[in-house]
């Protein structure tokens, strides 16, 4: 059930194992949540990503979206946010590069079709 949606810096494609970086998310996102889904997760690399006023030009961004369930506590949201951040610190570059997480509930008009065979 969790949706995750991560928007990158399309600069960070050479050094973000995204492969790495989800086969670590998927379980920990899972196991934090409480969730008895499947996660299912989208990359979006972005051409242009700035950050603030920076007259230096563009400035490397990630940005983890959890979308989970209605009903968990803000104080464990806050936690899978933290730890999500983490992670990120983990498979990203020291320099600069801003990452930030939000992890908030699905909307009521939520529905999920499976097809899979």
């Amino acid at each position: 059930m969790p949706h995750i949606t991560v928007d990158y810096s399309a600069e960070l494609a050479g050094v973000f194992d995204r492969r790495a970086f989800v086969r670590e998310l998927h379980p920990m996102v899972l196991e934090e949540s409480g969730s008895a889904g499947v996660c299912k997760t989208f990359f979006r690399a972005a051409d242009d990503t700035y950050v603030g006023d920076r007259e230096t030009g563009q400035v490397a961004f990630v940005h983890v979206d959890v979308g989970l369930l209605p009903g968990r506590p803000d104080e464990l949201k806050g936690r899978l946010s933290g730890d999500v951040l983490a992670l990120l610190g983990k498979h990203l570059p020291e320099d600069d590069v801003v990452t930030s997480v939000e992890v908030r509930d699905l909307p009521g008009s939520y529905r999920l079709r499976n097809r899979r065979r």
